[in-house]
């Protein structure tokens, strides 16, 4: 399998990078030329393609032959970045491949999502002071995925909870709708947030999904997983 990974110099970036190699794929990664020595350690066994995210011409590029797609939806500064690496993506990608972009818990499909009266208050005001110091746009990544869910790709949305770093706990557990009680703990390690990117480009039940996750041995997933069926 040969699979393109924008935003590949990120912490997340590298995570899935590795995981890619792991599995034997062919890797193409897309990052800012200035972050091309953080992937110094995998340059002889990927492609590097420096750029930014939503450069048009640096993700057609990128995405040519190949089998699927890792993009991480980055809303930086108020220049569409999210919506741009988006459309890219959907406009670029060979038909039929296999898309799969990163977000947070904040991106709900069908409005069914709960979130906490903390919860809003936050994105809310965090949204509000990045976007007046324009450092990030979270709107644009609400837009971003707006368009991913309209499309007629083979996409799959995947919406993180708080991260940490540490050792891979394994796969990550994942549900429909933030809110739901095996999500209560709120919490991945960034290294399974990758894994789980990686293994949706193999998972066909996933294709026009927005799982929301969390690590599967947190509280929450471990009581879900204790519960007779």
């Amino acid at each position: 399998m040969k699979v393109c990974i924008v935003g590949a110099s990120g912490k997340l970036g590298q995570y899935m990078l590795q995981h890619c190699l792991d599995h034997n794929y062919e890797v193409v990664g897309v990052c800012r030329e200035q972050s091309i020595a953080k992937l110094d350690r995998f340059k002889d066994r990927v492609t590097i393609i420096p750029g930014k995210t939503n450069d048009r011409e640096v993700i057609r590029r990128a995405v040519e032959g190949c089998d699927g797609v890792l993009a991480v939806l980055v809303p930086w500064g108020v220049q569409k970045y999210s919506s741009g690496t988006a459309q890219a993506v959907l406009d670029y990608a060979p038909p039929g491949a296999r898309l799969i972009f990163s977000c947070g818990w904040h991106i709900t499909r069908d409005g069914r999502d709960v979130y906490s009266r903390l919860f809003k208050t936050l994105v809310a005001t965090v949204g509000w002071l990045a976007r007046l110091l324009r450092f990030v746009e979270l709107d644009d990544q609400v837009e971003a995925c707006r368009r991913i869910f309209s499309s007629d790709t083979r996409w799959t949305v995947v919406r993180g909870s708080d991260l940490e770093e540490g050792e891979s706990q394994g796969l990550p557990v994942w549900s429909h709708h933030v809110g739901d009680p095996i999500l209560k703990s709120n919490l991945t390690r960034r290294i399974d947030f990758a894994l789980f990117m990686v293994e949706a480009l193999t998972n066909e039940g996933l294709i026009h999904e927005a799982p929301a996750i969390v690590g599967r041995q947190t509280p929450s997933a471990l009581e879900h997983a204790s519960q007779p069926l």
